[in-house]
């Protein structure tokens, strides 16, 4: 059913379970700076799971679950607490040395994600990511982690989930670092996040990888989006702008042109005309002397959590992504709804997004690096829903590999340990093993779920 080589996984990312925030050295990040902002948060990831004290209980509840692979993400600003070469953290490389040599005495390969969200501080008061000099900075720090870890890890991620941290943390400010700045920083932001992997993606290339033997890409979110009413050209065509704002803004580039999708540019420049802005256009250009972006990816790493239904949406005139996609998403009532409002149960997408992807993006091998079902509310260890959703889906991407042929590389479940969830902070938990955020222990327990994803693996392995 599942090739021998599939990995199962499990992931999470440092400032959602490390704690330490101020530990051995490390220097503050952009979330600790957010989350210490009265108000804007539920808590922080001050001390999370403190999993930079209780490694070990993370890797005994990995070794229970079976995973043949743990992806984890490297906290920039511990390893370089200024963001810059010039000051090496070595109790950090430490811990991640730790980290990665134990993970592969337990045969348990790392996946590796350079930046989960958690940009050092000292970089966003230079500008962070609005900032053009941000692309050599980060390529300098990916550079440092190759030349680090790169004889141990084989899986590398860049950047996770681009559209989150440049939609979520420029527009909407509902992440860190908190700006709203709409229908403009967006776009510049999650432009040079693309500048930023391409040029570590061209550096490993280049300088590692013919002795690492190791795979770059970058982790790209996206739902599953259908039409409202199949058959109907005007939600069709809706449908294919929302793919080419949220999909396709990073999958084009790196995987079709080298370029954005024509239908974005058309529409945000309309939109710019309709709304009598004269700069030049909002949504930037990729230039011939820098690194190209086309072909950097050895694989497509895809986060998925649900899908939508979509039609137009009424015109705005007010600049923002909202106007310029000029779209409204609409749950279907049939899709049962897990924990938070916005994640409708819908195993099915998952399925039609991989096979979008081998259509659209000439077969690529993927990883599907998050996947997930959460709760809230009061605590159920039984969590019978959350073990049917991963039986479910899972078996929608076995139907992708078998019946569509698409080529699945793995599959990572979010998250191995209920943590911090960002904007919901602890009242959303995804763990594949509950940690009681009331115990001075954080004890670590293993869900139903978690007990049957192990035997999904054992079953697969």
């Amino acid at each position: 059913m599942f090739p021998r080589y599939f990995a199962w996984g499990a992931g999470t990312s440092a400032y959602q379970i490390e704690g330490g925030w101020q530990a051995d050295g490390k220097g503050p990040s952009i979330w600790d700076a957010f989350c210490h902002r009265a108000g804007v948060t539920f808590g922080d990831g001050d001390v999370s799971c403190n999993s930079y004290e209780l490694w070990e209980k993370d890797l005994e509840c990995i070794q229970q679950l079976g995973l043949t692979h743990y992806r984890l993400s490297l906290s920039w600003a511990r390893l370089l607490p200024d963001g810059t070469t010039q000051h090496i953290n070595q109790k950090g490389v430490q811990y991640y040395n730790k980290v990665i040599n134990d993970l592969l005495a337990c045969n348990v390969s790392p996946m590796v994600t350079l930046y989960h969200f958690d940009l050092p501080q000292a970089l966003q008061a230079q500008g962070g990511w609005k900032s053009p000099e941000i692309v050599k900075l980060f390529d300098s720090y990916a550079k440092f982690c190759f030349q680090t870890f790169g004889n141990r890890v084989k899986l590398w991620l860049t950047i996770n989930e681009p559209y989150v941290c440049a939609k979520f943390g420029y527009e909407d400010g509902i992440h860190a670092p908190g700006l709203k700045e709409p229908g403009i920083s967006a776009y510049l932001v999650a432009h040079n996040m693309l500048r930023a992997h391409a040029m570590a993606w061209h550096s490993y290339d280049s300088f590692y990888r013919a002795k690492q033997k190791g795979k770059v890409s970058l982790a790209i979110n996206s739902d599953w989006l259908e039409p409202s009413l199949s058959g109907c050209s005007e939600d069709i065509d809706a449908c294919e702008r929302l793919l080419a704002f949220t999909l396709g803004w990073f999958a084009w580039p790196v995987f079709k042109t080298g370029d954005y999708p024509e239908i974005m540019r058309s529409a945000i420049d309309d939109q710019s005309k309709k709304l009598g802005y004269n700069g030049s256009s909002r949504l930037p250009s990729f230039f011939k002397d820098e690194p190209p972006v086309l072909g950097t990816a050895d694989f497509f790493a895809l986060n998925y959590y649900t899908s939508r239904k979509v039609k137009p949406g009424r015109g705005s005139d007010v600049m923002s992504m909202k106007s310029d996609r000029g779209v409204e998403e609409v749950l279907d009532p049939s899709w049962p709804i897990s924990g938070p409002p916005w994640l409708a149960v819908a195993p099915h997408g998952l399925r039609n997004l991989l096979k979008y992807i081998k259509d659209t993006f000439n077969n690529p091998a993927v990883y599907i690096t998050e996947n997930g079902f959460a709760q809230v509310g009061p605590l159920l260890m039984e969590d019978a829903e959350r073990s049917g959703f991963y039986k479910n889906t899972i078996m929608e991407v076995a139907k992708a590999i078998q019946e569509d042929g698409v080529d699945v590389g793995g599959y990572f479940a979010w998250s191995l340990l209920d943590n911090f969830e960002w904007a919901d902070g602890y009242s959303v938990r995804f763990g594949l093993f509950h940690v009681n955020f009331e115990d001075a222990k954080l004890s670590r327990t293993i869900y139903q779920s978690g007990r049957e994803y192990a035997k999904i693996i054992l079953k697969h392995k």
